[in-house]
């Protein structure tokens, strides 16, 4: 497992702690939990912090995004693992310059796959694609 790939696991299961215990614990707090739970020898965080930060400065406009490309769904209805995966894909996408988009997209759907439901990854694919449909057209910038 690459390091980046690791980074965006761990980020998505301190957001998912997060988020499941009503966004009151501190999240820096549930990171270096979660460092120590499943990767107690890696040291390059820098990526998870960036990246669980990057999400919680900018989660307002996120989650507006989800709710207009997801509009089938309530955001709190959408599973919360799901709702977290398309977070951080949002942020890579929009918010993150420097990240090929479609190696943003692909690496979503892959954790989607790994710790959602058997449809979270279609699901995940077609709010990040259709997102970045509007990123590549201008209508995001």
């Amino acid at each position: 497992m690459s390091n980046r790939h690791l980074s965006r696991t761990i980020a998505l299961q301190s957001l998912y702690l997060w988020d499941f215990n009503g966004q009151k614990k501190d999240i820096n707090d549930i990171v270096k939990e979660n460092l120590k739970r499943f990767a107690p020898n890696f040291k390059d965080y820098g990526f998870i912090e960036y990246l669980v930060n990057g999400v919680l400065k900018n989660i307002k406009q996120i989650d507006r995004f989800i709710i207009k490309y997801a509009s089938e769904w309530p955001l709190e209805q959408i599973a919360i693992i799901d709702r977290n995966v398309i977070r951080l894909g949002i942020f890579e996408i929009v918010f993150n310059k420097d990240m090929p988009n479609k190696v943003a997209i692909n690496e979503a759907i892959e954790i989607a796959k790994t710790f959602g439901s058997a449809t979270s990854g279609k699901f995940v694919n077609g709010v990040l694609g259709a997102i970045l449909r509007d990123v590549n057209n201008g209508k995001i910038k």
